[in-house]
């Protein structure tokens, strides 16, 4: 199963080939390419999938996918296999 993950953009390197930025997934930063969207400003959230940028998102957007999978995490938390 693949699953895409919003993001906030914290900061932008344009310099660089591919563009790259910093981006924080609920307190988790990562560096993500970003030169599928170009469009895309720090402080906006962006969708991300093994590292790449696929689309920006509006911030209420992605604060409910961000709550939506915490609360499925919490789902198997009290899980014995």
């Amino acid at each position: 199963m693949c699953l895409a993950v919003p993001g906030k953009v914290l900061s932008i390197n344009r310099s660089v080939d591919p563009a790259m930025g910093t981006v924080s997934f609920a307190g988790v930063v990562k560096d993500v390419c970003l030169e599928l969207v170009p469009e895309a400003k720090e402080g906006d959230y962006v969708v991300v999938h093994v590292g790449f940028a696929l689309n920006t998102v509006d911030e209420k957007e992605a604060l409910a996918t961000l709550q939506l999978l915490k609360e499925l995490g919490d789902l198997g938390e009290g899980e014995k296999g």
